[in-house]
């Protein structure tokens, strides 16, 4: 029987409480008064949990890396109502596994405290001064690293970098926040620590070393030159499908017999690539099989790409036509074939396999992991915020096309389901809800490009030089009309036949 289809007497998530739950719930067999901090992570949403959270909550459960705990930590005033959820259950989380063989559940406690939330991250400052602390992980989202539109490069002019360049005590932002923490530790004597990011970037790493040194760079230069030669920023990659927490899982967590305010359900699958430059020591997470290498960049386009990408090219065809999950999206016969068709004739090309796949048998692995049933990853969660997905994961296909003269009508017919997806109404006829932070701006170009298709290709400046090549344009073009007169699935069949 599913162990989550049984009924138990629901026990609070605490610490003391731990003994108390059913005996197949896993729980942490270290204590916790024999962890120190070594972590401060910065965006503690589901992925982190189910993630880096568990990589280190493995190696506890081994003895290991006891002096490597995680402190959470948030910059915007939403964070709050997690850490007060995760305070109350002494930062434990459940996770639920969500393997279609059989759905399993285990309680990790890695996460020593939750850094509280004030907006000008003074608590947060002085945790990350501690020398204690020896890494400082982030996953703050593709759009949150304050990068101009038109170039990608850190946007020195954002009215928020200019604040706490001037304000570095009472930064708005997490750059500010991790700039003034490495002032102080300069000021101490005491070395700086590795700046990590999680996020799906290519190169997240050094974007990441563009924005902090960018920062410091603008109120003291010698601070700058020493966070740039001291410390260290590893590009890394993560992988792992953690749809979003609904209520359902809530109630699962009771029949589990566990009462958590904050559960997290994942895949049965997660890798982890970091390049190997640390600056003041890591855990030793080869041993759980991260990968530790000095060339992350085929790992990054392998999945950025194809993964990424791929959820792309479904979800914004998929939310025109009403379609909830991502799973229902590939199991549509008119996404499945334009899926494919897409992945093979103009993603997979321009990339390179790594020593452990090919590019086609990752998008065999790929589909598997989005066909998973027991995965209920939404649509809407999927197609949240293309103003940063699809810059970084569908534009750097369409730029290796556009170089070596390659099909890209595929591609261009995907930016073509986004724009009409901004209109903000399926073909049935209901709303879409705002899904991006530009919304209003993206909304209204979407309308004007019914008429005039450059008026999207011009808004916010995101396509840059792509919307300037005239194969691009017109294919654009010409996709946007076939969905507006014809309908998205007439549009697919086309493409699918060419």
């Amino acid at each position: 029987m599913d162990p989550l289809a049984r009924t138990h007497t629901p026990v609070k998530l605490r610490l003391d409480n731990l003994s108390r739950l059913p005996v197949d719930v896993k729980t942490p067999r270290y204590r916790r008064e024999d962890l120190t901090p070594g972590i401060v992570h910065i965006g503690l949403g589901n992925f982190h949990r189910a993630h880096q959270a568990w990589y280190i909550h493995r190696l506890m459960q081994q003895g290991l890396a006891m002096d490597w705990a995680i402190i959470g930590a948030g910059v915007r005033s939403y964070d709050a109502e997690l850490r007060a959820k995760l305070i109350q259950q002494d930062c434990l989380t459940t996770l639920v596994e969500l393997d279609p063989a059989a759905l399993s559940a285990e309680v990790i406690g890695p996460m020593i405290d939750y850094v509280p939330i004030e907006p000008r991250n003074g608590p947060l400052i002085e945790r990350m001064s501690d020398p204690a602390i020896r890494i400082v992980s982030l996953t703050i989202t593709e759009g949150g690293y304050y990068l101009d539109a038109k170039t990608g490069a850190f946007d020195t002019e954002h009215d928020d970098i200019r604040h706490d360049a001037q304000n570095l005590e009472q930064p708005r932002t997490v750059f500010g926040a991790l700039v003034a923490a490495l002032k102080r530790r300069r000021a101490a004597g005491h070395a700086p620590f590795t700046a990590l990011s999680c996020d799906n970037l290519q190169g997240n790493g050094a974007i990441l070393r563009d924005c902090v040194v960018g920062l410091a760079r603008l109120s003291d230069p010698g601070l700058a030159e020493w966070i740039d030669q001291a410390g260290a920023f590893p590009n890394s990659m993560v992988d792992c499908i953690v749809p979003a927490t609904l209520e359902d899982l809530r109630s699962q967590c009771q029949a589990l017999g566990i009462t958590d305010a904050a559960p997290v359900s994942h895949e049965n699958f997660r890798q982890w690539v970091i390049e190997d430059d640390f600056c003041a020591g890591r855990p030793p997470l080869e041993t759980l099989g991260v990968a530790i290498t000095k060339d992350v960049h085929a790992y990054e386009a392998l999945k950025l790409r194809i993964l990424n990408g791929g959820h792309q090219i479904l979800a914004n065809a998929g939310e025109i036509l009403n379609l909830p999950t991502i799973l229902d999206c590939l199991q549509d016969a008119d996404l499945s074939a334009f899926f494919r068709k897409v992945q093979i004739e103009e993603i997979l090309p321009h990339i390179k396999g790594v020593p452990e796949t090919s590019p086609d048998a990752y998008l065999k692995q790929v589909e598997r992991r989005f066909l998973n049933p027991t995965i209920r990853d939404s649509t809407r969660r999927v197609a949240f915020d293309g103003s940063a997905r699809h810059p970084g994961f569908l534009f750097p296909s369409l730029r290796d096309a556009i170089s070596s003269g390659a099909s890209l009508s595929g591609l261009a017919l995907a930016e073509a389901f986004w724009c009409r997806m901004c209109a903000g109404v399926r073909e049935d006829g209901i709303t879409i809800a705002p899904n991006d932070p530009i919304w209003p701006d993206l909304q209204a170009a979407a309308h004007a490009a019914r008429a005039n298709p450059a008026q999207w290709l011009d808004v916010a400046n995101l396509y840059g030089e792509i919307g300037q090549d005239p194969r691009f344009v017109q294919a654009f073009a010409d996709w946007l009309d076939c969905i507006w007169q014809e309908g998205s699935r007439a549009a697919i069949a086309r493409y699918v036949r060419s």
